[in-house]
């Protein structure tokens, strides 16, 4: 048998779940010279297009057993990454490596809570630059429990999101309000579905499909049978067609490989600017003939935006002294 296509849609330590061409599923461990690239950054992750060899014993393999070899990952659209701490022999000596949460990702949905509790949008801000910095084509924010709070309040909180261009969703898992619009936004694509604890995201996905929250926080749980494996990473199949990744741990601006002065192109009202500042390494902090700041004073952008900008590059700049 030739190589074969196939989507890596669960991984545990070295360990893939490979749906492949053929209808099958198959347990997976990168060829040998994939595994020196995986050293530095996760080589395979779920959402990667995989070809994969399948080893003649499969027909009659235990279960857990190894029926396929990964011989290659395909290029990928999108990245979802975070800086992670190496352990032993891993990252080549580097304190920190990439840690792919989920390859090639159409969308991402950020949820956060009206109310109960306040949306935090400095946490916000960080997802956002996240999702900018991978590559992900659609970002959305979800603004869950609306039944909760005045919608002309939250209307204005979020303002300065929809002014920056992202599209904002209004959904009640009481309700239903919005639960339509997000099952068919999520139909047959490949999506992110994050937010901080006590959003309700459970509650919306069990109303967008019966046991959908169930199903995604079982995943924290679930083994390949006659495995001991410490980390787990799946999609989660949807029955509109598609698959959901929940993303968990995207509460610190870990996000590999961004460097202070990079940080402005990954606010999308303040990148356009830019290259109007005076200076070419322009902070946007105090520096003269700031195209940004005169923005700023004009009310063209949102301080709060700005000061989470800001508050953002001074923490990247203390982790690059370290």
């Amino acid at each position: 048998m030739g190589l074969l296509r196939g989507l890596v849609v669960k991984e545990q330590s070295g360990f893939f779940r490979v749906e492949a061409q053929d209808g099958q599923s198959y347990i997976c461990r990168l060829r040998g010279r994939l595994l020196e690239e995986a050293q530095s950054s996760d080589i395979a992750a779920i959402g990667d297009r995989v070809q994969i060899a399948p080893l003649d014993t499969q027909e009659n393999a235990p279960a857990g057993a190894i029926t396929a070899v990964i011989e290659a990952v395909e290029t990928r659209i999108s990245t979802l990454s975070r800086a992670a701490r190496t352990e032993g022999s891993r990252g080549s000596g580097q304190s920190e490596r990439e840690q792919v949460i989920v390859a090639n990702a159409e969308q991402a949905f950020f949820v956060f809570a009206a109310a109960e509790p306040r949306p935090s949008l400095k946490l916000l801000d960080r997802f956002l630059v996240a999702g900018e910095k991978s590559r992900i084509p659609h970002l959305y924010i979800v603004v869950n429990k609306i039944d909760l709070a005045d919608p002309q309040q939250v209307e204005s909180e979020f303002a300065p999101y929809r002014r920056a261009g992202y599209t904002l969703l209004y959904t009640s898992a009481r309700s239903g309000r919005g639960v339509d619009e997000l099952r068919a936004l999520l139909k047959d694509q490949l999506s992110v579905f994050t937010g901080p604890s006590g959003v309700g995201k459970t509650s919306l996905l069990n109303a967008i499909e019966p046991g959908l929250g169930r199903a995604v926080k079982s995943v924290s749980q679930n083994n390949f049978e006659g495995m001991h494996t410490t980390r787990d990473s799946e999609l989660v199949k949807l029955a509109c067609g598609g698959y959901l990744a929940d993303t968990p741990g995207l509460r610190y601006l870990n996000v590999w490989d961004i460097e202070p002065e990079e940080l402005d192109a990954y606010f999308v009202e303040i990148a356009p600017l830019v290259g109007k500042c005076r200076f070419n390494d322009c902070t946007h902090h105090n520096e003269p003939g700031c195209a940004v700041r005169a923005a700023l004073q004009k009310g063209e952008i949102s301080k709060a935006r700005y000061d989470s900008y800001l508050k953002l590059r001074e923490e990247l700049e203390a982790a690059y002294a370290l």
